[in-house]
C-alpha cells in the first residue's frame, strides 16, 4: 500500500471515529459480533456477513451548511452543521470503510421543503418548468438506493412531486400513499435490492417506504379526492409479507413517522401520526427501521415484536443532515437462508466532516442564485415596522404577523363549521432586532420577523379560555407599583417558578383579532392571574362562553411554554406550513405592506388602570 493510500485510510478512520463522538460514542456498534467478516469472502464458510444501512432524514432542502435567511454559515448553540454535502462525506467514508457493495443508503423523507433553496425550485423557478431540483441532483450524486416520501413532499402539489420523482435516479417509496378510488399505491411501495456475495447465495434486501397519515389533514387541499393515506401499521402488515414472499431475506422500513406513538391531530384520523415503534411491535418480519419526521436523534433503539419476540432495530438521525445513521445488520445462513443474527446502530456527526467537493461544485450556481433571490426585493412597505419595543408595547410588526396568520387560517376554514367564528391570532416578540424598513422589502427582511421554523395551526378556545391564556402570558411581566417611568428590563422577563432565570421573550404571547379588534389592558400593579382588564372583542366585553378560532404556532400548541387549554383544544387547521414562508408569500403576493390597514394599539401596560411610562 502506498503512503498516499495509507494516509487516506487513516484519515477516513479518524473521520468516522470523530463523527461518531457526536452520536452514540465511538464508531463501534453495540450488539454487533466481534468476528464480523468483510471483504470478498464475507458470507462464505459460515461466516457472518455485515450489511450496513446508511440513513438520513428530514433534510428539508439543506445541501450546504448555510443559513439563507441570515446569508451566513449556519450556526446553532449546539455546534451542529447542516446539509447533505457534509452528510455525503460521511456516507462515502463508511462505504469506503465497509465496502460499497454491502452498503445501502436510504432517506426517510421531508426533502424538498424547508429552505429558500428548496422553495426557489418549487415556486420561483419550478422544476415543472424544466429546471433541475438541487435535492435530486445532490441525492443522485450521493447514490441513494431509495427514499421514503415525507409529508412535506406534498406541500407543492402532485405535479411537482411527480416531476421530482422523475428526476431521481432511485425509487421514491410510499406504500400508504394510495389512489383515492382504487386504493393502489400512487408511488412504488417497496423495492428489493440484491447484494452479491462472492462464493455464496446473494442477499435480497426488501426496502419498504411509509409516510405519516397526517398528510390527509396537513395537505388536504393538494390530496383530497386524489390520494388517501391508510395507517402505517396497517400497510406494513400488508406489504411486509409480500416482501418476504418475494424472497426478501432482510426487510428494512424507511418510515416518515416518529418513534414515540402520538398524534398532533388528536383523533381527527383513525391512524396515529407517529407509529414507527407501534409498527415494529405489531408487524412481524421487520429487521430494521429508519425513522423520520420527529426531528429527534435516536442513535439506537430496540423494539420487541409482540408476535415473534424478535428485536427490531430503530434509528433516527438528527434532521437537516446534522447526523447520518449507520445501522449494521449481521447476517448468517440458517438452513441455507440468510437471516439477521444481530444488529446495532449509531449516528455520525456532520460537524466533523468537510463538504463533499462534488456536491459543493455541482450546486454552487443554484446556491448563488438563491442567495441573490433571498436578498431580492419582493415588496414595498409604506412605513417602517420595528420589533424593538414589541415586548412592552403594541407594534405594527407583531400586528403584521398576527394579521397574516389569522388571514391564512380564515381562508382555509371557508366551507367548514368554523368559518364564521371570530378569528384571533398569537405572536411572540422573540427577535427584538427584527425590522422591516420603509420602502423596498427583501425576503431576508421579512424572514427576520420570524426566526424560528414554526408551522401554523389553529385551535378553538372559549372566551373564558382566551382570558386564561392572556393571564398566563402576562406572567412575563414583573409586578410594579406606580406608572414609572420604567426601563424595559424592570418590567419584562419576570422570574417565575418555571422560569428561574427569567421568562424568555418567546414565552410572551400577544393576541390580536382579524376582522375586529381584541383589546385589553395588562395591569402590572396586580398579581399574575388578575392582570387582564377590559378584555373586549369588537368593542364589547368578550363573550366568555363564545368560541374563537386562534391561529397559533406548533410549538405553543404542542405544549411549549405550558400555556393553558391549548394542547386539549380542538385543532381545526394544520397544514404544516412554515409561518416564516407564509409571511414571505404574503408580501410577494400583495406587493405592498400598508401597516395602517392592520395595525392599531389594542393592548397597553397599565398600573391600577393608569398607563405606564417606559423609557427604552
Amino acid at each position: 500500500m502506498t503512503k498516499d493510500l495509507l494516509r487516506s485510510e487513516t484519515t477516513r478512520r479518524q473521520l468516522l471515529t470523530m463523527a461518531a463522538i457526536g452520536g452514540a460514542g465511538l464508531f463501534t456498534v453495540a450488539g454487533a459480533p466481534a468476528a464480523t467478516a468483510q471483504g470478498s469472502g464475507a458470507g462464505s464458510n459460515g461466516k457472518p456477513l455485515r450489511l450496513t444501512v446508511l440513513g438520513t432524514t428530514d433534510l428539508h432542502g439543506n445541501v450546504y451548511n448555510w443559513d439563507y435567511f441570515k446569508d451566513a454559515v449556519y450556526q446553532d448553540s449546539a455546534g451542529n452543521h447542516v446539509g447533505l454535502a457534509k452528510a455525503a462525506t460521511l456516507i462515502k467514508a463508511v462505504r469506503a470503510e465497509r465496502g460499497a457493495d454491502t452498503c445501502i443508503t436510504l432517506d426517510a423523507g421531508d426533502t424538498i421543503q424547508g429552505t429558500p433553496l428548496a422553495y426557489y425550485y418549487a415556486k420561483i423557478d419550478p422544476i415543472t418548468g424544466g429546471s433541475k431540483h438541487p435535492m435530486a441532483q445532490s441525492m443522485n450524486l450521493v447514490g441513494y438506493d431509495a427514499a421514503a416520501l415525507g409529508n412535506h413532499e406534498y406541500n407543492y402539489g402532485l405535479d411537482l412531486l411527480h416531476t421530482w420523482e422523475e428526476q431521481l435516479n432511485f425509487p421514491l417509496l410510499s406504500a400508504n400513499s394510495v389512489d383515492w378510488h382504487t386504493g393502489q399505491p400512487v408511488f412504488r411501495p417497496y423495492v428489493i435490492k440484491t447484494i452479491r456475495v462472492p462464493g455464496s447465495k446473494p442477499v435480497k434486501v426488501g426496502i419498504l417506504g411509509l409516510v405519516t397519515p397526517g398528510v390527509a389533514i396537513w395537505d388536504k387541499a393538494n390530496v383530497e379526492g386524489k390520494v388517501r393515506f391508510p395507517g402505517i401499521v396497517e400497510q406494513a402488515a400488508l406489504f411486509v409479507p409480500r416482501l418476504r414472499a418475494a424472497g426478501a431475506d432482510v426487510v428494512v422500513v424507511s418510515v416518515h413517522s416518529g418513534a414515540d406513538t402520538s398524534s398532533s391531530y388528536g383523533d381527527a384520523l383513525p391512524y396515529p401520526e407517529n407509529a414507527a415503534t407501534l409498527m415494529a411491535q405489531q408487524v412481524p418480519g421487520i429487521d430494521a427501521v429508519l425513522v423520520g419526521h420527529a426531528h429527534k436523534e435516536i442513535p439506537q433503539r430496540f423494539v420487541t415484536n409482540e408476535q415473534t419476540g424478535k428485536q427490531v432495530l430503530l434509528s433516527e438521525p438528527l434532521y437537516w443532515g446534522m447526523r447520518v445513521t449507520v445501522m449494521d445488520l449481521d447476517l448468517v445462513k440458517v438452513r441455507g437462508q440468510w437471516q439477521v443474527a444481530s444488529s446495532g446502530a449509531t449516528t455520525l456527526n456532520s460537524n466533523t466532516a468537510p463538504e463533499d467537493p462534488e456536491i459543493a461544485a455541482l450546486l454552487r450556481d443554484s446556491h448563488e442564485t438563491v442567495r441573490t433571490y433571498v436578498n431580492s426585493v419582493i415588496g414595498e412597505c409604506l412605513s417602517p415596522m420595528s420589533a424593538a419595543t414589541s415586548r412592552y408595547e403594541d407594534t405594527a410588526a407583531m400586528d403584521f404577523i398576527n394579521h397574516v396568520q389569522a388571514d391564512a387560517v380564515k381562508q382555509a376554514l371557508v366551507g367548514t363549521p368554523q368559518e364564521n367564528l371570530p378569528m384571533l391570532s398569537i405572536a411572540a416578540p422573540f427577535n427584538k432586532n427584527a425590522a422591516i424598513p420603509a420602502g423596498d422589502v427583501t425576503v431576508r427582511d421579512v424572514a427576520g420577523l420570524y426566526i424560528f421554523d414554526n408551522t401554523l395551526l389553529a385551535i378553538v378556545l372559549t372566551g373564558a379560555q382566551v382570558k386564561d391564556y392572556l393571564e398566563y402570558s402576562s406572567r412575563y411581566f414583573n409586578k410594579v407599583s406606580g406608572t414609572g417611568p420604567f426601563a424595559p428590563g424592570e418590567l419584562t422577563n419576570a422570574v417565575t417558578g418555571t422560569a428561574p432565570n427569567g421568562t424568555p421573550d418567546y414565552n410572551y404571547d400577544i393576541m390580536g383579532g382579524l376582522d375586529a379588534p381584541l383589546t385589553y389592558d395588562i395591569d402590572l400593579a396586580k398579581n399574575p392571574g388578575e392582570r387582564i382588564r377590559g378584555l373586549s372583542y369588537d368593542g364589547s366585553p368578550i363573550d366568555l362562553d363564545g368560541e374563537f378560532v386562534i391561529a397559533i404556532n406548533n410549538y405553543r400548541q404542542s405544549g411549549g411554554g405550558n400555556f393553558p387549554h391549548v394542547t386539549a383544544a380542538p385543532v381545526v387547521y394544520n397544514r404544516q406550513i412554515e409561518i416564516r414562508q407564509l409571511l414571505i408569500d404574503w408580501v410577494s403576493a400583495q406587493g405592498v405592506i400598508d401597516p395602517s390597514t392592520f395595525s392599531a394599539i389594542d393592548w397597553t401596560l397599565v398600573s391600577n388602570s393608569s398607563p405606564i411610562t417606559i423609557t427604552p
